[in-house]
């Protein structure tokens, strides 16, 4: 802005007679913004649009809760890090079943010891996976953890906060049971490698426990608060969400033997989960609706096997 045109004695008083004479020195003049540094931008665009300040460069185009200070670069280093953990704690696990009187051949033929193995090793796996993000945030970004991470406060508007809650509760419970539906529709000829957990009560109670507390609360930090504003910062946010919820499926492929129509309904429910996450601005949202969904299938579970007493035996 020049400030010249809003000053009254440049456009009203008139110079004195001879003034053409003398010459003030010139005043620094603050630089002119271009029409982009003026323009007010939409909350959904993504490209940047960068304006000068006294702080450096500052983006105003990005909605906030995707200013975040990481890229892709950081994260490779997550995945090469879960990757690595993933089987160092596989080892420490398999180590202490042997200690306590497991052998490794035990555990290879038995389906019982695979899978609580599995669960024990998954959930040592998300507590160092959340303590590594929480680091990062506090140690080499200077940020405060879970605000960061997309844990904003669930602003509802008008909707009645209990209302709100009420609905994505509800619309999770709806979610699993149409999906649940579906899934039946596409019989495989193979069991799944999920069902291993269900073949011992103990184990399937473990599973069911960690799927409705610790699950959740690793899934959407990472896929919803971690991946989901890189992905679309760079490539915008509809292709973002669906970038996001693709891959949230893919890294479940296994657990469904690589059954695609099951995959692909698993993607569908990623992508419904980032959008929640997108429209509402925060993870708390995708929170409650992940651990409504995975409740579902907790009670339909307990339901048909009468509280984990007859469970179905899989061939």
């Amino acid at each position: 802005m020049n400030f010249d045109d809003h000053n009254p004695s440049h456009s009203e008083a008139p110079l004195p007679s001879g003034s053409q004479d003398f010459e003030h020195p010139p005043l620094p003049q603050a630089a002119s913004p271009t029409a982009a540094e003026v323009r007010e931008p939409s909350s959904n665009e993504l490209g940047p649009v960068v304006t000068a300040g006294y702080l450096g460069p500052v983006i105003h185009s990005v909605p906030e809760d995707l200013r975040v200070p990481w890229g892709w670069a950081d994260l490779l280093i997550f995945l090469v890090f879960a990757f690595v953990s993933l089987v160092l704690l596989s080892t420490l696990v398999a180590a202490g079943f042997s200690a306590a009187g497991v052998s490794i051949a035990q555990i290879k033929e038995s389906i019982t010891e695979q899978g609580l193995l599995s669960i024990i090793a998954m959930a040592l796996l998300s507590v160092c996976l959340l303590a590594f993000l929480a680091v990062e945030m506090r140690l080499r970004f200077h940020s405060p953890v879970w605000r960061t991470l997309g844990w904003r406060p669930f602003r509802t508007g008008h909707v009645p906060r209990r209302t709100a809650y009420l609905g994505l509760i509800a619309s999770g419970f709806l979610l699993s049971f149409l999906v649940a539906g579906a899934s039946s529709l596409f019989k495989t000829k193979t069991n799944m490698p999920i069902e291993q957990f269900f073949q011992d009560r103990h184990t399937a109670v473990l599973l069911l426990i960690v799927s409705v507390t610790l699950a959740p609360l690793l899934e959407e930090t990472v896929f919803r608060g971690y991946i989901y504003p890189v992905a679309a910062r760079s490539f915008g946010i509809p292709l973002g969400i669906l970038f996001t919820g693709t891959i949230f499926g893919l890294l479940h492929s296994s657990q469904l033997g690589n059954n695609w129509p099951q995959v692909a309904l698993l993607m569908l429910v990623g992508v419904i989960f980032t959008y929640v996450r997108a429209k509402t601005g925060t993870v708390v949202a995708s929170y409650v609706l992940h651990v409504s969904y995975n409740s579902f299938i907790l009670i339909a579970v307990l339901i048909a096997s009468r509280g984990f007493h007859h469970l179905p035996q899989f061939h």
